[in-house]
């Protein structure tokens, strides 16, 4: 059966982009970031974005796409990342999906599309203002009597999902989830092959440790202290990322540089358990344990399997 392209998953720091890059480079494939933060042009520290070097070897796609200053939504990624395929194949290449955004990952994988009801700032500033002032957990209840499904299905702290679920329903009067349909694009794909990576959660927790720490000697401090220098607003979304909220406390002088480094550690740890629960969610992966395999030796497995799926 002839394959239409691969999906690289699993939590941050776990190498999915060294995998991702190892197999491209032996089969002619291209890799198509999923990663919500690496959209953002000028935030490479703290988003782990592949070289130029990495990206003038390995032809790369949805990296670098809009400015901090600007929105990039989930239909955005659903409808670019849909396109970068079709061109992919029909160079005759294959193509890669990696990242660990998983709402990014199921918006493009799974046989729905997304609700295409425009943004409006006003409702959008009005919910902002109630999360500042009375936490997230506050706005997230007012989900319970107006939209139930979006209630059960989102965490308080996903708050930016949390306000667009609120938005959906003031502006249509129905849940976020009852606006999905089915979507031409997903239902003609009938083979995309899914690789999971993980490994012990303490290993894993030191390597985001020891992440975090490089991204701080590369100087992610500086990196976003010129992005605040150019105007890039504190309140945009990109700035909310982990890694750069943090540091603009700090520059704000909220918190000092010890406490910075212990949240952005900590809020990647907490993420990476949130990314593993989404995607033991998904149904159809292959699972690598990194505890007994290294990256090349999953690498060797998966193209035997592509061999003998033919």
């Amino acid at each position: 059966m002839e394959e239409n392209y691969s999906v690289i998953l699993g939590p941050t720091a776990s190498g999915k982009s060294s995998l991702a890059m190892e197999l491209a480079a032996e089969m002619r494939g291209e890799i198509v970031s999923a990663d919500s933060a690496q959209v953002y042009k000028y935030m490479d520290i703290g988003t782990a974005k592949p070289t130029i070097k990495e990206q003038a070897n390995v032809p790369h796609h949805l990296i670098d796409v809009v400015l901090p200053s600007e929105e990039f939504s989930v239909f955005d990624f659903q409808k670019l990342s849909q396109k970068v395929i079709k061109d992919i194949k029909k160079r005759d290449n294959h193509p890669i999906v990696v990242g660990g955004t998983g709402l990014f990952i199921r918006a493009l994988t799974e046989d729905f599309t997304l609700v295409s009801i425009p943004e409006d700032k006003a409702i959008r500033k009005k919910y902002q203002d109630m999360a500042d002032e009375k936490g997230n957990h506050y706005i997230h209840s007012l989900l319970k009597n107006r939209d139930d499904n979006a209630y059960n299905k989102l965490h308080p702290n996903d708050y930016r999902r949390v306000i667009r679920a609120l938005e959906v329903y003031e502006l249509s009067g129905k849940s976020i989830y009852e606006l999905q349909r089915r979507n031409q694009f997903a239902s003609n794909i009938t083979n995309i092959n899914f690789y999971g990576l993980y490994m012990d959660r303490q290993r894993l927790y030191t390597q985001i440790n020891n992440r975090v720490d490089q991204m701080i000697e590369d100087g992610l401090v500086t990196e976003v202290s010129e992005l605040l220098k150019q105007g890039i607003s504190k309140d945009c979304n990109a700035l909310k990322a982990i890694g750069y909220r943090q540091v603009v406390m700090y520059l704000e002088n909220q918190i000092d540089f010890d406490e910075m480094v212990r949240l952005i550690k900590r809020d990647t740890r907490r993420y990476a358990k949130r990314q593993l629960t989404w995607f033991r969610n998904m149904d159809n992966i292959k699972w690598y344990n990194l505890d007994n395999l290294n990256i090349n030796q999953v690498k060797e497995k998966i193209i035997k399997q592509m061999q003998e799926n033919g």
